[in-house]
This record gives structure tokens, C-alpha cells and sequence, in this order.
């Protein structure tokens, strides 16, 4: 069995090579063939992930073999068949591809599509059109658990036996069941199909060998109580009972220059991003940092120099954070990013080829060699820095308020210990994700604990005064660099810090301030 790196490489050397070739076999009505020699002899794939993402107008593509994760996803239109078996999120993000699969497919088949259609003629596996919010998925075989779970829209007709909980969340669009249907999840109304329905949904399916009998069943969404939601838990603190001392150095000069400036990015391969200070403003949409005519140039000159991490319309320099809402925009806005960060916690659960078959995607459509980042909650700290030193990603993200309650002095020994276990040796930083606005003061106390990288959000929406909050915590972040004596923001160490307080000391490790030593509990075995 081929090792998964040279998988991965082969993967994105296919991707890269049928790129430029799309459109023209679009334009001559030519099928591009993969997985067969150039005088047509078979040569299968096998075990190629993330192959054909976001797929244009026109395109036709036909593949032989058994491939992996992530194929066809994020697809605008054309047409995609296998020959063979596809592995999880076949189609996914699908937003007009006509995609076939001749044989079986795995976990979250047409995941979170929104138009086109996806036909698979022998079976699936888990969460069938889970988050699906239009277009059509033809399932003929059984189908595993929670198909349609979390739809919004759209149709799914399995010609079969389907698995526990269909349709478990689902707010929206019909599931057709010409099978075994076990009762569907609470707030699902498993019900007849009614003529009218029967002659509706045959129109639709080309194929009549796929087309549906009247004693099919339909389950679609009850009406219930919409509930409001609080969202995560806000974390217990912040770091302003850190303080930083230098019992060493003596102060530098009001006017000595000091650097602040940090990469997203140190592998030589990868076009880096440089950060005028450790800091990504994390906002909805870029547009807000891209200045208009009437912006003092002052301000433009800052805007356009910080990256931010976005969700929507990135500029050159911006990180695009990629989760379950914004999927149906990657083709459309990530060839335009500076990088692209994964939120783990917004996408389904993966495992490490599934994860592999999305990077390879992902990176397919994005510009050359842009820094990639995983983000996940701080609980998972130990997983998320072994995954992303194993994928080999640039920055390592732990999202603070992921619902634990943890704080964030009480994060640092996490980040510590997790750092130097998986990542020590490697070339991916550590970052962390902040729910409130960070200063000058914030930066230096995680750069000391050993973070590389901080998102935080903007304390406003409005460009101009993020300009000037960007600017004030650089100026704020020099002014303690002096103070404590030194000249780069890479010469902070964990010895510069001291825990104000007592609480600070005992979830931080730290040295507490006065007794000039952490607490004896640390030093327990």
C-alpha cells in the first residue's frame, strides 16, 4: 500500500496537470480521462483524494479506480463520473456538478450541496446529504445511518434499505425512501407519497430505472419550536493579571526601533505571510480592510499591510477561514486568499485521510503554496497540534472559547506542554484564537508563553477604526518590548512573565509575583 504523503502528492499533481486543461476540453466538448493511458489502456487509481474540486461549466471528467475523500467537491457545474468506488464527501459543496459514482461511496455523500445532482448506484455510507441544502442525491442500495441528517433543502431518493436516525435535525427538503425505513428521529414525519409527488419527483431522474413506485415513503421536517441559543461560554478571564518584568536587560530607549513583525508560514516552500505584529483581526468580510477613495492614506497604508482572517471576500494577504456556512464559497473566493485556515469544529468529525482528501482540495484551488491553518477548540489542543504536525500545516489554531470554560491563563501550561510534545522539531507554529480584542500587553504575554500567532476579533466593524486599533497595539506591544529590554518580540520568554495574582499562578504555572516561584502544587508529581 502506497504511503499517504506520496498519495497526497500524486493527488495534487493530477489536480495540478488537469487544471489548465479543463477549459479547453470544455470548449472542444472533449472528456478527460483519469486513471486510463494515453492509448487507452486501464490503469486504475487507487486511493487518489481530493481529485476535480470546483469543476467549471462544461467540464467532463471520467475516473477509473477506487479514490478517496473529497472528490468532485465544491463543484460549479459539469459533469463527474467514477468508475469504481469514491470514499467519504463524494460531491461535497456541490453547487451544480453532475456527478455519477458506478459503485459504492462512503461517509457524507453530497455533504452541505446546494444544487447540481449526485447519483451513486450502489450504496453509502453514514450521513447521506447530511447538511444538504438543495440539488438532488440518488442513492440506489442501502444507505447508512442519519441520511439527510441536518438537510435544508433539496431531494434524496434511496432505492434501498436506509440506517437509524434518518433524518435526524433536518429543517428542510424530502428524503424518499423505496426501502426498509426504521422510525425516523423526533421531529421527523415519516409519511406516503402522494400521486402528484410520485409524477414530480420521476420527472426530475433521468434515468427510469431509478425512477420511484407509489409505495414509496417520504420523510420531511415537522414543525416545531425554534429555540434561540446562547452560544459558547464566554472564557472566566483574560491575561491582565500577567505581568512582564526583565530582571536582566535594562530598558531601551523611547525611540530605539524594535521588531514586532511575525510570518504565517517558515517552510521555505511556502509563500509566507508577514504580520507588521503577531495579530490577525478576525472579521466577516475582508472588504472591510480594503479602503475606498476617500480613506486618508494614512489609514490605507495600514489596512492594506495587515492580513486578516476572514470568512468572505479575502484580499491577497487575508487568511480565508473555511467552515461549514461559507464551503459553497471556496471556488469562488479562495483563489483570491493569501492562505486558508480549516475549522475543524464547524466541519464534521474527520479522520486523517478524509482531512488529507480536503487539504488536497482545498490547496488544489487555492493560489500556489498559500500557508494552510487547522483551527479547534483548546479541549482538543493535543490532538489538533499531533494532526497538524502529522498534515504538515503551517499554524496550529486553538480557538479559547470553544464552550469548555477554560480561560486563558489557564490555557498556557496546555499550550505548553502540547507544543513541546508534537510540535518540538516540527516547522508548524502554535496560535491561539481569542474572543475579545487583544492590546499590546495580551500579544507579549502569549508570545512569552510560546505562541507564534494570535486571531482575535476587532473591538468595531468599521475599517477606519480598526486601522487605528491594529496601529495602537503595535505601538502598545513596542512600548513593552522596550520597557522590559528587548529588541524583538522573538526575544519574550516564559521567564519574562509573573502571575499577579494567586489564582493566575495556580491554573498557569507561573511564577507568582513576590514569592518569585510557581506554586508548590506544580512541582508535584
Amino acid at each position: 500500500m502506497a504511503d499517504i504523503h506520496e498519495v497526497v502528492t500524486r493527488s495534487l499533481n493530477i489536480n495540478e496537470k488537469l487544471g489548465p486543461r479543463l477549459k479547453a476540453a470544455a470548449e472542444q466538448n472533449a472528456i478527460l480521462r483519469i486513471g486510463w493511458t494515453n492509448a487507452g489502456d486501464p490503469v486504475p487509481k487507487n486511493g487518489e483524494l481530493g481529485l476535480c474540486p470546483a469543476l467549471p461549466e462544461g467540464a467532463r471528467v471520467r475516473a477509473l479506480g477506487v479514490l478517496g475523500s473529497w472528490v468532485a467537491a465544491f463543484g460549479q457545474g459539469g459533469s463527474f463520473t467514477i468508475q469504481g468506488d469514491a470514499g467519504s464527501f463524494l460531491g461535497a459543496a456541490n453547487l451544480g456538478t453532475t456527478v455519477v459514482c458506478e459503485q459504492m461511496a462512503g461517509h457524507f455523500t453530497g455533504y452541505a450541496m446546494a444544487d447540481g445532482s449526485i447519483t451513486v448506484l450502489d450504496g453509502t455510507g453514514d450521513d447521506a446529504g447530511a447538511a444538504m441544502r438543495g440539488g438532488t442525491l440518488v442513492i440506489r442500495g442501502a444507505s447508512g445511518a442519519r441520511i439527510g441528517g441536518g438537510m435544508e433543502g433539496g431531494l434524496i431518493v434511496v432505492h434501498g434499505d436506509v440506517g437509524p436516525d434518518p433524518g435526524a435535525g433536518m429543517s428542510g427538503g424530502r428524503i424518499v425512501v423505496n426501502g426498509r425505513c426504521p422510525p425516523p428521529a423526533p421531529g421527523v414525519l415519516l409519511r406516503p407519497l402522494e400521486a402528484d409527488e410520485v409524477k414530480e419527483i420521476n420527472a426530475k431522474l433521468d434515468d427510469e430505472s431509478l425512477h420511484v413506485p407509489s409505495d414509496a415513503v417520504c420523510l420531511m421536517a415537522q414543525e416545531k419550536l425554534h429555540l434561540e441559543h446562547g452560544g459558547f461560554v464566554v472564557s472566566s478571564g483574560d491575561l491582565s493579571q500577567i505581568g512582564l518584568i526583565n530582571e536582566e536587560n535594562p530598558p531601551l530607549r523611547t525611540y530605539q526601533t524594535v521588531d514586532t513583525v511575525a510570518l504565517i508560514g517558515t517552510r521555505d516552500e511556502v509563500k509566507s505571510l508577514a504580520l507588521p505584529v503577531p495579530l490577525l483581526a478576525n472579521l466577516v468580510s475582508g472588504s472591510t480592510m480594503s479602503p475606498d477613495g476617500n480613506t486618508p492614506a494614512d489609514v490605507t497604508s495600514i489596512l492594506n499591510r495587515h492580513p486578516a482572517l476572514v470568512e468572505a471576500e479575502p484580499r491577497a494577504v487575508d487568511v480565508m477561514l473555511i467552515g461549514q456556512s461559507n464551503l459553497l464559497d471556496v471556488a469562488s473566493w479562495l483563489p483570491d486568499a493569501g492562505g486558508f485556515a480549516v475549522d475543524l469544529d464547524e466541519l464534521p468529525p474527520m479522520n486523517a485521510e478524509q482531512l488529507d482528501g480536503l487539504l488536497v482540495a482545498l490547496r488544489s484551488v487555492a493560489s500556489t503554496n498559500v500557508p494552510v491553518v487547522l483551527i479547534q477548540g483548546i479541549s482538543r489542543i493535543q490532538a489538533l497540534h499531533a494532526r497538524a504536525a502529522y498534515h504538515g500545516v503551517d499554524v496550529a489554531m486553538a480557538r479559547i472559547e470553544d464552550g469548555s470554560g477554560l480561560s486563558e491563563a489557564a490555557a498556557l501550561p496546555m499550550m505548553g506542554r502540547s507544543k513541546k510534545e508534537h510540535l518540538q522539531g516540527t516547522m508548524t507554529q502554535a496560535g491561539f484564537l481569542l474572543g475579545f480584542a487583544a492590546s499590546g500587553h495580551d500579544l507579549a504575554v502569549l508570545m512569552a508563553s510560546g505562541v507564534d500567532l494570535v486571531a482575535c476579533v476587532a473591538p468595531t466593524a468599521d475599517g477606519e477604526d480598526i486601522a487605528y486599533w491594529l496601529q495602537g497595539t503595535q505601538d502598545d506591544l513596542a512600548h513593552h518590548l522596550r520597557r522590559i529590554g528587548l529588541s524583538s518580540v522573538d526575544l519574550l520568554d516564559r521567564k519574562h512573565l509573573r502571575a499577579l495574582d494567586q489564582e493566575t499562578a495556580a491554573v498557569s504555572g507561573l511564577r507568582l509575583a513576590g514569592y518569585g516561584r510557581p506554586l508548590p502544587h506544580w512541582f508535584a508529581r
